[in-house]
């Protein structure tokens, strides 16, 4: 093949990709349906990213710049348009925010032509990722992520590291105003802001953290008021969703995307991490809190809402769900964005009626095996009075 033809070739596959048709997988649990594809992946990344094309610098038409994996994006809609923030990592292991766009929120996802240019603050950060979105009732668009930073106190310890919640604001997702890092007493990498003020404040969910990766003496979730965003320090942090031992957060947990206001109360998202004999395992779960008191848990359905399965299970870190990324169309549909082993972004979709069934109605963790057999029990018993004959064999 000429140069050209290679090229044309290039192309064409990536077309393809970018023009697969999604598809929702059968037999779904109730909650939720996954559609069959990631959404995104390294490979649909722009060619024009990854590949220089002058035949007289590139005459092997080489890779000159790797993508590695795309994953961990923060959603919303705009303008009638499904918007991702996605982390994107290159071959140099640097993440970097890039926005890409569909129309109907599951196909047809396309990066715009350049990553983000996060400005930097006074203290240049080594590594910018995870980023959460809100469209805060302010008028502006505000973006939370963790700064990552070598830990300078352990200078011979090139894996030492600290976490800030970095802050930025836009109106379009394209020119970004960075505010000051959030100051806090802890270690901070999983901040999201609520959408809504209250008692005039911005309002943050916060996970206080020991270190980089451990959470130590950081109970959960937290909750935390600010007087001004453009300088934010966390002064008192309250702990509204707890740890517990032998659950699916016993490590540590975080809040996802910014709540979803619904008529019975906030829906949140969250993810939970445990400890298991290969690993860290994460999964995805929810709970609901008061419309007057956002701190107030109201529902705490028990286990996970959604944890990998097959092929999500394998990739860059194994056994992992995160999401920091949902949206709620105005007809009730929910979409939600989710990575898998930090490696690629899948979409799940719900609706608010069946997420407020599934957090009202689900029993809460008991906390002991006991409790759990006897929650088993009842709905067994319940079911078998509804249609005679139940669970009998001939």
């Amino acid at each position: 093949m000429t140069f050209e033809e290679k090229v044309a070739d290039l192309y064409a596959r990536h077309e393809q990709l970018l023009n697969r048709a999604n598809t929702i997988e059968p037999f779904g649990n109730g909650i939720y349906d996954r559609y069959k594809y990631p959404i995104l992946t390294a490979a649909h990344t722009p060619l024009e990213w990854r590949y220089d094309f002058s035949e007289k610098d590139n005459p092997f038409l080489m890779q000159r710049i790797m993508i590695n994996t795309v994953f961990n994006a923060g959603a919303i809609k705009l303008d009638g348009r499904y918007l991702l923030v996605c982390r994107v990592e290159g071959a140099d292991r640097k993440s970097f925010f890039a926005v890409a766009e569909s129309q109907d929120g599951v196909n047809g996802w396309r990066f715009w032509d350049e990553p983000v240019t996060m400005p930097e603050t006074s203290s240049p950060a080594t590594n910018v990722y995870d980023m959460r979105l809100t469209q805060h009732e302010d008028g502006w668009i505000y973006g939370i992520f963790c700064a990552e930073r070598h830990d300078d106190s352990c200078p011979n310890d090139l894996s030492a590291a600290t976490a800030t919640a970095g802050i930025a604001r836009t109106k379009d997702l394209k020119t970004w105003e960075r505010l000051d890092d959030l100051k806090s007493a802890s270690q901070q990498r999983n901040v999201v802001l609520h959408p809504e003020f209250v008692n005039g404040k911005y309002a943050l969910y916060t996970r206080p953290q020991d270190g980089f990766i451990e959470a130590g003496s950081g109970g959960g979730i937290g909750w935390a008021l600010v007087d001004d965003i453009a300088h934010a320090e966390i002064k008192g942090e309250t702990i509204i969703n707890a740890r517990h031992y032998h659950t699916i957060m016993e490590v540590k947990n975080g809040e996802g995307p910014h709540p979803l206001k619904t008529a019975h109360g906030w829906l949140h998202l969250a993810h939970g991490v445990r400890g298991t004999a290969s690993g860290l395992r994460y999964v995805l779960y929810m709970y609901m809190t008061a419309l007057e008191d956002p701190t107030r848990v109201i529902a705490r359905p028990g286990g996970y809402l959604m944890a990998p399965q097959e092929g999500e299970y394998t990739g860059d870190v194994m056994n992992v769900l995160f999401s920091n990324g949902w949206v709620a169309d105005e007809d009730g549909r929910v979409l939600i964005y989710y990575a898998s082993s930090d490696s690629r972004m899948h979409v799940a979709v719900s609706s608010i009626d069946r997420l407020v069934d599934y957090c009202l109605h689900t029993p809460q963790d008991g906390l002991c095996t006991a409790s759990s057999v006897e929650i088993i029990k009842q709905l067994a018993q319940k079911n078998k009075a509804l249609k005679p004959g139940y669970g009998k064999t001939d």
